[in-house]
């Protein structure tokens, strides 16, 4: 195994760190799972070709979590090669997401770049960690979790005050008790004054046109919303 020398405080102290350790300490390096062109599925930019830079690593584990595979793994990525292969799919729109992306601190710098060079930016965040120091250019889509997840206990209801009238809320359903939490969230926040609120159902838990329903029965200012990737390629990973 390859090796570099590092000193320690006293003189003549060595520690062997090994390649990929040094590597993963470099400022400018985040693990990534995949870099992929596809049509963005969710939230407002529904339907744009984008770019998803799905970065490893999650501290949460959703009962309903589709990306699995994003939480270990990975490779070490300079953030100039992450934007080296962004730009030779040409699109407009780049989706940086997980896993739980804010877990890597140097996504904040990525996302930060990426509206530097011009792109319509989106971020997908767990909202269980905090998105203060986002670009304030970035469309954040904040994920919060019903009790039907099992994370409910880590929303970090701080994040409400951070949100832009561009950024968006986004509530996952798996059933009726879900819906009813979502419900009481967005009237005890006031979230559909500072943002738009999205609805979507777990695929293959919660009918859509039972959530379609109940939205209309209760007038909520809410936007329904379907996974559109799912509806053309389903499960399949990189989509």
């Amino acid at each position: 195994m390859t090796t570099v020398a590092a000193r320690g405080a006293a003189a003549g102290d060595a520690v062997a760190i090994t390649t990929a350790d040094a590597v993963a300490q470099s400022p400018e390096r985040l693990r990534v799972t995949e870099i992929f062109h596809s049509l963005q599925g969710e939230a407002d930019a529904v339907g744009w070709p984008t770019v998803f830079v799905r970065l490893t690593g999650c501290p949460l584990r959703c009962s309903w979590c589709d990306t699995t595979y994003s939480f270990h793994g990975g490779e070490w990525r300079t953030i100039d090669a992450v934007l080296d292969e962004v730009a030779a799919y040409g699109a407009r729109h780049v989706c940086v997401t997980g896993g739980e992306p804010l877990a890597q601190k140097r996504c904040i710098t990525l996302l930060a770049r990426l509206c530097d060079a011009g792109y319509e930016v989106s971020l997908e965040t767990s909202g269980a960690l905090d998105v203060g120091g986002v670009d304030a250019r970035v469309r954040k889509v904040v994920d919060l979790k019903a009790p039907g997840s099992g994370e409910v206990a880590r929303n970090l209801w701080s994040n409400v005050g951070h949100l832009l009238p561009h950024d968006q809320a986004k509530i996952v359903l798996a059933d009726r008790g879900d819906y009813d939490w979502a419900v009481a969230r967005v009237r005890e926040h006031d979230l559909a004054a500072r943002c738009q609120v999205l609805f979507s159902p777990v695929h293959g838990r919660l009918a859509p046109r039972t959530l379609a329903e109940w939205i209309l029965a209760d007038r909520l200012p809410v936007r329904m919303q379907l996974q559109l990737h799912k509806l053309l390629w389903g499960e399949e990973p990189g989509r």
